[in-house]
């Protein structure tokens, strides 16, 4: 008998294991809120480097969205000791290999901006982000005299808005699928 349900199992079994997998890539909506807390800012070792981008893509100016996590970045005020420094949304195709976009926000300054920095996303049955941002100060004459850098890589559930946490910095991450 237990052979039996043994062989029955077998074609299922094989099923599942030839099957493609059921995450398979799609376009996503990526939206993120770069803050700063209350308190002394961190600085990073370093300022950032000039390669800050590492190869990734800036986001294509057809893929921006419309901001939906309006009502948290509000809540961000300087009353309640934040400041929203970096507040964007955009579309990206995430698979099983990771996608890596560059942000950035402010005027640039001899090719660096504000906030700067990359964000990877790779698709499996979570999504896992790796975020490398820095937020820059300039001296008067336009020159990088410091920065603070949120470095996090996290698990994240689809649709559900996502805390990274710096001593300094907090990001906030939302990627829905579209």
């Amino acid at each position: 008998m237990r052979a039996l349900r043994t062989l029955a199992l077998l074609p299922l079994t094989l099923l599942l294991l030839l099957a493609p997998p059921a995450f398979a890539d799609g376009l996503y909506q990526v939206e993120v809120i770069v803050f700063r807390q209350s308190g002394e800012p961190v600085p990073a070792s370093q300022p950032a480097p000039d390669d800050w981008a590492q190869g990734a893509l800036p986001i294509d100016v057809g893929g921006e969205r419309a901001t939906a996590l309006n009502s948290e970045a509000a809540k961000l005020k300087a009353a309640n000791g934040y400041q929203v420094l970096l507040h964007k949304a955009w579309s990206q195709n995430l698979s099983g290999s990771a996608s890596r976009v560059a942000l950035s926000t402010g005027g640039e300054q001899f090719g660096h901006f504000p906030v700067e920095g990359t964000l990877s996303l790779k698709q499996a049955r979570f999504i896992d982000v790796e975020a490398d941002l820095w937020v820059n100060q300039f001296d008067a004459s336009g020159l990088l005299q410091g920065s603070e850098r949120i470095r996090q890589d996290s698990r994240l559930k689809t649709g559900e808005l996502t805390y990274l946490d710096h001593g300094s910095l907090g990001l906030l991450i939302r990627v829905s699928p579209l």
